[in-house]
């Protein structure tokens, strides 16, 4: 495995001799390898900077290392080969011989298949010739026909007997010849195996040795080469270092050269710096002698202010004194102050315990009532569990009952009209047989605020459509939709003075845009944005909203009666101007009506929100009755009424079997007691006691009739 690897490493010259058209993989292989390796150095030499023609151009002559590898990948493939095949003759003889031996059995078998058929016909023959015989055996009267003929069937099944024996041994026979021939073929296949494995030895021998002895050549090529290799490189290695020195010494004279350049440059410098250093120190020296008139003229300024100086200092003293004065006085003043702060701190700090004693206790309260509630909650939510699987249950026992009653008394009906009355039976509509469980009351659907805003911006004052439809039936198909409870005109008032005064709601980026648009079209717009922000969905809050409006117009009007005369003049001055909003609610009293309404809104949302988390939400049963009347009411009365005459009549009908039903017994009775008679009187008549004894017949038959 090593040598293979090795093998594929070293091969990097495509001049070796591989050919990509060889009938050899092993040498394609090979052949692609040299052709990848001679692509990768071309790439490396473009990138040192190198003509990747010159390698090309340059036919050096094989190493010796390939040459020998390509010698022994040929030698060791040569003798893999012969081994190879030697090896495979024993299969090959082997396979032959099964094939042989494969084709006699094929032929003895059909060989075997077509005696067995033959044989067969023969007995079926002579079978069905002894079964004509036995057949026959009916007409021959005479015995001894009869035992010539059972000699003659004796023999012939004799005969039949002897032929399948015969060939029962003859395939027994067959048989013990192939158990004889499998020994002989398990014997053969042990040979040729003890062969196969001495040849493979023998193979296996001869390849380790000879690519010990082709690696060691191979070696000897490696070592030969790295020799030469080494002494081409030190000679290189001298030469390089050569021009390495001659190239240092040329740096050292450039050097020298440039050193004596900055030189010379150093002393330009010095003598123009030299130049500068003087014309700085005379410009420095004018500078210092107007400093030190500068400083006289301080030390002037200095006494001056230092006499003031004294001055302002007497006089800081005597207000210092004063100062201690007042200052004392002021210490006294903040012990007395100190004194309340600490009274006030104290009790600060005492109050501060109370409180927080206080509160812990609260605290602790609410964490008990908080407890408590949770603990009552759970057992809300576990009886309203309870009550609801315990009312279900009831429930689902109650329909089926009702359903049992309710298929009993149909069947009660259709048999009493087709069979008593011989009238036609219509089954009454029985949807609501189908219901399983309580009632789930399905929340229709409603239109949302945006949809009931824009019919009513639609419309005009001369033609006013409905808020509804008109066309929504309930679920029971026999009762349309409620009408509204507002007006359309109230509805389209209150929505255009809140489009009118709550434009903060809208962002100034919508109302730049809604500038150009009309102003049904703008109305709308705002109006949607406006029911976005206040949580208003369907029409049931545009109804709430309305309806929150007009109350609270009655509570301002009360107000408004209470104020004075001088004060309401401008609120109608301000009711002229909005002729039909103010009638429902003044513009001022908008906003606050909205606040008012978003608080209601938002309470009764919470408590409902509590409710549903609870678990307490009660159910609609307001549909529980119209189900079980359906139920009770699904005979009709008229057809109770012939209910009730029916039963009158069958009634009737049954007193008068019932008085045919036991006048028949008695008169079976009378007539089994008259047949009896007639046999007494029969018998007396022709008993030979009754002449003996001389007792007059009619005599008996009193006596009987008497007993009986």
């Amino acid at each position: 495995m090593s040598l293979n690897l090795d093998l594929n490493d070293d091969e990097e010259n495509k001049n070796t001799g591989p050919s990509l058209n060889s009938e050899d993989q092993q040498e394609r292989i090979q052949a692609r390898r040299l052709r990848i390796a001679a692509r990768i150095e071309a790439k490396r030499r473009e990138a040192l900077g190198e003509d990747p023609n010159v390698h090309k151009d340059k036919k050096e002559e094989p190493r010796k290392s390939h040459k020998q590898i390509e010698h022994s990948r040929q030698r060791l493939t040569k003798l893999l080969r012969d081994g190879t095949e030697l090896v495979t003759n024993v299969q090959i003889a082997a396979d032959a011989r099964e094939t042989q031996r494969r084709a006699e059995e094929e032929e003895l078998r059909r060989l075997r298949i077509e005696k067995l058929d033959n044989e067969a016909k023969t007995s079926l023959d002579k079978f069905e010739e002894i079964t004509k015989k036995w057949l026959s055996t009916g007409t021959k009267k005479i015995p001894q026909e009869q035992w010539e003929l059972l000699n003659s069937q004796q023999q012939q099944c004799g005969q039949l007997i002897e032929d399948k024996n015969k060939l029962i041994g003859e395939l027994q026979q067959e048989l013990k010849r192939k158990d004889d021939h499998y020994v002989k073929d398990l014997k053969k296949q042990a040979e040729d195996i003890d062969i196969l494995i001495e040849r493979m030895e023998e193979q296996i021998k001869n390849l380790m040795k000879t690519y010990r002895e082709e690696l060691l050549e191979i070696e000897r090529a490696f070592e030969s080469e790295r020799r030469e290799l080494l002494n081409s490189s030190r000679n290189k290695w001298e030469k390089g270092m050569q021009a390495r020195r001659d190239k240092e010494l040329e740096d050292l004279m450039n050097r020298m050269k440039k050193v004596e350049e900055y030189e010379n440059q150093l002393n330009q410098l010095r003598v123009q710096d030299g130049e500068e250093y003087n014309l700085i120190k005379i410009k420095l020296e004018n500078d210092v002698q107007l400093l030190q008139q500068q400083l006289q003229q301080m030390k002037a300024t200095y006494q001056l202010n230092q006499e003031k100086l004294e001055y302002n200092y007497q006089v800081l003293k005597k207000r210092d004194e004063e100062n201690t004065v007042t200052k004392s006085q002021q210490k006294r003043r903040i012990t007395r102050l100190q004194d309340a702060l600490n009274n006030l701190r104290i009790k600060l700090d005492k109050q501060i315990k109370q409180c927080k004693a206080d509160n812990q206790a609260l605290t602790d309260d609410l964490k008990r009532i908080v407890d408590q509630y949770k603990e009552l909650q759970k057992k809300m939510r576990h009886f309203a569990i309870v009550d609801e699987k315990k009312f279900t249950d009831i429930w689902l026992m109650n329909e089926e009952e009702m359903k049992e009653l309710v298929i009993r008394a149909l069947d009660s009906d259709r048999i009493i009209h087709e069979q008593q009355l011989g009238l036609p039976w219509k089954a009454p509509d029985l949807s609501f047989m189908d219901n399983v469980g309580p009632l789930v009351r399905q929340e229709k659907v409603k239109k949302t605020a945006s949809m009931l805003a824009q019919e009513v911006m639609a419309s005009s004052d001369g033609s006013m459509p409905p808020l509804g439809d008109g066309q929504n039936i309930s679920d029971g198909g026999s009762q349309a939709e409620p009408s509204p409870p507002f007006s359309a005109r109230t509805v389209k008032q209150i929505l255009e003075l809140l489009s009118d005064e709550s434009g903060f709601l809208l962002e100034s980026k919508l109302i730049h845009l809604l500038s150009p648009l009309e102003k049904n079209e703008s109305s709308l717009i705002k109006l949607d944005s406006i029911f976005g922000a206040l949580g208003i969905e369907v029409e049931d809050d545009v109804y709430k909203l309305v309806e929150f409006f007009l109350k609270y117009k009655e509570q301002t009007l009360t107000q408004e009666e209470d104020r004075d005369s001088n004060d309401s003049s401008p609120d109608s001055d301000a009711g002229e101007s909005q002729p039909q909003t103010s009638a429902l609610i003044h513009p001022n009293d908008v906003i606050r009506a909205l606040r008012a309404f978003l608080l209601e809104c938002r309470v009764s949302r919470e408590k409902l929100a509590l409710s549903r988390l609870a678990g307490l939400e009660e159910r609609d049963a307001s549909e529980d009755a119209a189900y079980w009347s359906a139920a009770a009411h699904i005979i009709p009365e008229s057809r109770l009424k012939v209910w009730e005459a029916l039963e009158s009549a069958l009634q009737k009908y049954y007193d008068v079997l019932s008085s045919r039903s036991q006048l028949i017994k008695e008169t079976s009775g009378l007539r089994q007691q008259n047949t009896e008679l007639r046999m007494l009187l029969h018998q007396y008549l022709k008993s030979k006691v009754n002449t003996e004894l001389e007792i007059p017949p009619t005599q008996m038959l009193r006596v009987e009739f008497s007993k009986n």
